[in-house]
């Protein structure tokens, strides 16, 4: 999303020459599939945490670029709105004690992270979304310097002709409208990145897909928005209503949304990319210099750069993803459903149970997908995001049943047997597995910790929402400091 593009105008003839270019990409990409020139070796898995940023009184600090100046460390980005950044982590290999050198090295730059914010003023929250976050948070002014975004919002806006509606009924209803695409910027996401062969890819979409759900229902960290409780991962609904690009009558003819669960199981990575070109018009029409057919015939490997950008600007819940690192090319599947915290060691925990399960689900003799409808996945996903870890989901053998108890008997073994695969220490398997496990026979993870916590303050200290509020984010983040997993956090 950081991606920097300068600011600038698109003409008829960028439109027309972008997308004669991306086909050229596209074709250039098959190619390469053919040929196999692909980095296969070693596969790596990376991280990506978007955080939010809040002053002394728990409310939005609006200070990325004096956080980011004060930190001085690449490894974090600006994000969408200005009380927003990332941090992207270097990519390593989960064999061994892969996932414990991830959690420290996520904790101790997060912490000389915070130390630095809080010297200008801020301090950083892992939050799906920020319970503080109110209406007049979310105005062009908040938007982040990078031209990008800018351009963003209005290839959105002129694609829509009219203002943003966004409505979620959930425990309370909400319904505004927006004049920019910040509401996006209330939406801060985990993303695991794994590394596979083109070989490999469809199995490990096809079934990052089909446990994106269960995903959602154990890591829910988002029931909050402008003061209202609604879905237990409100980012779910108001992430694809924040980008949509389609007026009502446009919908109305099935035209597809950008963000987007997809509509069936793939058999090569390719068929995303060829959709991604099929279905959905420029957003950032920016041209690159290189022919790709060009660079490929002369033994270099194409950067294919209208692809990627292309790619960029359709939000897959799993994304697929072509980059070249040390002039090799790889392909990864980025998966984008979880909401950022509640702690370090919950968002590690989280990744070696979707590292786990994904790769007992792609290396399986009867795959998943053979026994269960695209529709069904798609219908957990939206259950998950609706009741998370309370949801009830459809599981091929099992029919409909608690999530909880699907997780429990069924796929934690699977999640057990993939890290065995992936090499991972006994040690941190059962250490990072058994957080899930004690998530699932709680009943607690961040969402429902900050409902039942905003309920208390509400009930037993007669606060108000918006005071309450606060003290929900207060509690938060000194328990987000402890790195005690989130079924340990207490109700104050």
């Amino acid at each position: 999303m950081g991606e920097e593009v300068g600011a600038r105008t698109f003409s008829r003839e960028d439109r027309a020459r972008y997308r004669e270019k991306v086909h050229r990409c596209l074709d250039v990409f098959a190619e390469m599939l053919r040929e196999s020139r692909f980095d296969v070796e070693r596969p790596m898995t990376g991280l990506e945490i978007e955080l939010n940023l809040v002053d002394e009184e728990s409310m939005p600090a609006m200070r990325n670029a004096d956080v980011l100046a004060a930190i001085a460390d690449p490894s974090f980005q600006t994000e969408l709105g200005q009380f927003n950044v990332e941090i992207n982590v270097a990519p390593r290999r989960l064999a061994g004690t892969g996932t414990a050198a991830f959690e420290e090295h996520v904790r101790a730059s997060l912490n000389a992270a915070e130390t630095k914010a809080r010297g200008v003023g801020a301090h950083m929250v892992m939050i799906g979304i920020l319970p503080t976050l109110r209406p007049e948070h979310l105005t062009a002014e908040t938007l982040s310097a990078n031209p990008r975004y800018q351009l963003l919002n209005e290839q959105i806006f002129a694609a829509r002709g009219e203002d943003l509606r966004i409505s979620i009924s959930g425990v309370e209803r909400l319904a505004t409208t927006a004049d920019t695409i910040t509401p996006e910027a209330a939406c801060t996401s985990t993303q695991f990145h794994l590394q596979v062969s083109p070989a490999q890819f469809a199995d490990h979409w096809n079934a990052a897909q089909a446990v994106a759900g269960i995903q959602v229902a154990l890591g829910a960290n988002s029931p909050l928005l402008f003061g209202r409780e609604l879905w237990r991962e409100t980012r779910i609904p108001l992430f694809q209503q924040a980008t949509d690009t389609r007026a009502e009558e446009i919908k109305a003819q099935g035209v597809r949304p950008r963000v987007w669960f997809g509509e069936r199981w793939i058999t090569s990575v390719f068929d995303l990319f060829e959709e991604n070109v099929r279905y959905f018009p420029a957003l950032l029409p920016v041209c690159d210099a290189e022919d790709p057919a060009e660079a490929l015939a002369r033994g270099d490997v194409p950067k294919l750069a209208e692809l990627r950008l292309h790619n960029g600007t359709v939000y897959r819940w799993n994304r697929p993803v072509y980059d070249v690192y040390k002039g090799r090319p790889h392909l990864r599947v980025e998966n984008r459903v979880l909401p950022a915290g509640p702690t370090v060691l919950d968002t590690v925990a989280n990744g070696a149970f979707y590292f786990g399960l994904v790769r007992a689900l792609a290396e399986s003799d009867r795959p998943l997908w053979s026994q269960m409808s695209f529709s069904a996945a798609e219908e957990n996903f939206n259950a998950c995001a609706r009741h998370g870890i309370d949801a009830q989901v459809f599981w091929p053998g099992l029919g409909y049943l608690p999530v909880t108890e699907l997780v429990l008997r069924r796929l934690l073994p699977l999640a057990h047997h993939g890290l065995d695969r992936w090499g991972l220490d006994p040690a941190e398997r059962d250490r990072l597995l058994g957080i899930i496990e004690q998530r699932c026979l709680t009943g607690r993870n961040g969402a429902t910790w900050q409902v039942e916590t905003l309920h208390r303050l509400e009930s037993a200290d007669h606060l108000d929402r918006p005071e309450a509020l606060r003290e929900v984010v207060r509690h938060y983040v000194e328990l987000m400091h402890s790195n005690r997993p989130v079924h340990e956090w207490p109700i104050p």
